[in-house]
């Protein structure tokens, strides 16, 4: 088992370096982007920061899960796609399970911990927009 996950890991940390590595870039910042936009919806509608609301809204977390993965769905996806022919022409094999962990690395990690961020900073400079008006 130790020498499953020990191969696991230096084959992992293998990704960025060799073909392909450009998605490592590519797929968080497109994340990225869907948080922003999608944190600024959230400000505008007077949602509550989404990761926050994950754990604390239960009634409305289904829908949250939804919108969420509705956002980044095709990039994650396409992360695993992307590792899936890493694997096949890198590893000469296929490891499923490393896929879908690079896929939730690069697409769902960085876009549930940038959308709450942004949702706080937007609603922030609404408030102080607010102000200078009045």
């Amino acid at each position: 088992m130790a020498d499953v996950l020990t191969r696991m890991w230096r084959e992992l940390s293998e990704r960025p370096e060799g073909p392909l590595a450009f998605r490592f870039y590519i797929q968080p910042l497109m994340a990225m982007l869907f948080a922003v936009r999608d944190g600024i919806k959230d400000a505008r509608a007077g949602r509550p920061a989404y990761f926050w609301a994950l754990f604390t809204d239960k009634p409305n977390r289904r829908k949250l899960l939804r919108s969420g993965w509705n956002s980044v769905d095709k990039i994650c996806i396409f992360a695993f796609v992307l590792d899936t022919l890493y694997q096949l022409f890198v590893l000469k094999g296929l490891r499923p399970i490393q896929g879908m962990l690079v896929a939730v690395l690069l697409a769902l990690v960085p876009y549930v911990l940038l959308r709450g961020p942004v949702n706080r900073l937007a609603r922030a400079l609404q408030h102080r927009r607010a102000s200078e008006q009045e």
